[in-house]
């Protein structure tokens, strides 16, 4: 809370505003995105496993309240991106979070997709703030009509599980769930490490359907190159981050921190090596527990690769 109460003074000095948005971008309903180029949407909840419950559903207003501090100027250099994060008239929106219930599974992955659906159909791209690492299944349903997708997982876990404790719709199954869906054509997975939910079952289905699968350990020894090797040219892409891939010495507040994780840097590269070889056609960021949260630092680097990713797509569009 101190901590926080110090990131809004400094704001101050910076013209922050409380608009209640993502870095004070302006607010919209899903019927009238038209003309916008991005847009943001809060989506905290999909489903998680009983056992856990919403466990990130403060995700998506924490990280706006993190990037509320810059919100007066947005439009100044960004020295991440070399120049502002919106540029020659692009425009985005925040349209908060969708409708979501702690129970209601099914419909909370309704609204997940219908809302991306929307903003698809209006030509904007979508930005989704998570929530559990369960939403990248519904915001890649919405992709059905897209053509040949490539989806980059920046993940701790590869995610292959058919299903846990009798759910196929969980967050250990979002990469086997994309697996089968026809307009994925290929699964580029970023920075696994340690253990997880994956059998050696999985990690075999994984291989032998195609996924390219690159450790943390292998990007630290090795770098970026032999990742952005696998995307396709001037593909459409989907960027599925998970913050667990960060390090824990950088993003602590996850459902489960390990050391060895991907540096800030490390992450925002590959995020721009994506932009410069494919079309990014979205993004999603979950798994952010604000509840472990001590000092707002986790939240502050998740609003970070956010306006990041955010500027790389200002540049495509």
């Amino acid at each position: 809370m101190r901590q926080a109460v110090r990131m809004a003074s400094l704001g101050s000095m910076f013209d922050a505003g409380d608009s209640g948005t993502f870095l004070g971008l302006p607010s919209a309903s899903v019927d009238d995105v038209l003309g916008a180029g991005i847009v943001v949407i809060g989506a905290p909840c999909a489903t998680p496993y009983s056992s856990v419950g919403p466990y990130c559903k403060d995700a998506p207003a924490a990280i706006r309240a993190a990037s509320a501090m810059y919100s007066g100027i947005r439009h100044h250099h960004n020295f991440d991106l070399d120049g502002p994060m919106l540029i020659d008239g692009t425009s985005a929106v925040d349209l908060g979070d969708v409708p979501w219930d702690d129970t209601a599974y099914e419909a909370n992955r309704a609204a997940i997709r219908h809302t991306c659906e929307a903003v698809l159909a209006a030509g904007a791209v979508p930005v989704v703030l998570g929530g559990d690492d369960s939403i990248p299944i519904p915001v890649l349903q919405a992709y059905h009509t897209a053509g040949p997708m490539t989806i980059v997982q920046i993940d701790a876990h590869i995610d292959w599980r058919d299903d846990r404790y009798g759910e196929k719709l969980g967050f250990s199954s979002t990469m086997r769930r994309a697996s089968e869906q026809p307009h994925v054509w290929r699964i580029v997975q970023a920075g696994a490490r340690g253990l997880g939910s994956a059998r050696e079952a999985e990690v075999r289905d994984a291989k032998q359907w195609g996924a390219r699968i690159f450790t943390s350990r292998h990007i630290h020894h090795n770098g970026l190159k032999d990742v952005l090797e696998t995307i396709p040219q001037d593909s459409g892409c989907l960027i599925a981050l998970d913050c667990d891939a960060l390090d824990s010495s950088q993003m602590p507040a996850v459902a489960y921190p390990s050391p060895g994780g991907l540096s800030f840097v490390q992450v925002t590269d590959l995020i721009a090596g994506v932009a410069a070889k494919a079309r990014i056609a979205g993004f999603s960021m979950v798994e952010f527990v604000p509840g472990k949260d001590r000092d707002d630092t986790s939240a502050f680097t998740a609003a970070r690769i956010a306006a990041n990713l955010i500027g790389h797509i200002a540049r495509q569009i």
